[in-house]
């Protein structure tokens, strides 16, 4: 039986399906482990770090050096794709892991801003959400971190290929760059997530349900990248 965190891990690695030799900078478990499934089946071009100075393999062998003036080259020039997390999003994918409430006098302190507006508006940028909610999902952001599609005037790396939540997976494929409801994850409905969003998204006739990953996908899955289960702990339903 497939899980839903591996339904999960799926939806993350096709963010990175045909980038080419990109640096993948995946944050977060899911993501990470849907990053190496890319590299090791369908995009062996991919680019992976150690998150300090080395390119690694699915393996974590090293493979090259990064000084960190190469890394930034990668970064402002577009061949970076980053999976990020969001406390936050709204219809035209504007992320916020900052503040709640006005920032001024915020209710709830995050992270902060960090690197969100040069990744969003340098290389292309994904999302995953563990947890989709209306708490997350939200007809306005408190405060822009990630920039969206209607605030980045024509910004010429500004992409985001894809938001991956535990229900289903959702893209800007429309013509006012609005989300879109791309796929359900099996044993999710249009309606459930249709509840769980804080604003009108685009749906789609005939939503289509996330492939499932093939036997060879489940086997690096589960016996290579995490045979743990950690992922386990991250979506549960």
């Amino acid at each position: 039986m497939i899980s839903r965190s591996e339904y999960c891990v799926i939806a993350c690695a096709e963010a990175w399906r045909d980038n080419g030799e990109v640096l993948a900078s995946p944050m977060g478990l899911i993501p990470s482990v849907g990053a190496r499934l890319a590299r090791a089946t369908f995009s062996p071009d991919l680019l992976m770090t150690d998150g300090e100075a080395m390119l690694v393999g699915p393996d974590g062998t090293t493979e090259g050096w990064l000084p960190y003036r190469q890394h930034l080259a990668l970064v402002t020039g577009g061949k970076r794709h980053v999976m990020m997390g969001a406390s936050q999003i709204d219809r035209y994918g504007n992320q916020n892991i900052s503040c709640i409430g006005a920032w001024e006098r915020p209710t709830r302190q995050l992270l902060g801003v960090r690197g969100a507006p040069v990744n969003t508006l340098n290389n292309p940028v994904s999302y995953w959400v563990p947890r989709h909610s209306l708490r997350v999902f939200v007809e306005r952001v408190d405060m822009v971190c990630g920039v969206g599609y209607d605030r980045a005037a024509g910004a010429r790396h500004h992409r985001i290929p894809r938001v991956v939540s535990d229900l289903g997976v959702f893209d800007f494929e429309t013509e006012d760059r609005a989300m879109r409801l791309a796929s359900v994850h099996p044993g999710v409905t249009v309606e459930q997530i249709r509840r769980a969003t804080g604003f009108a998204l685009t749906i789609p006739d005939g939503v289509p349900h996330t492939r499932e990953p093939t036997a060879a996908e489940l086997r690096l899955i589960r016996e290579v990248i995490d045979p743990k289960g950690l992922r386990e702990r991250e979506v549960r339903v």
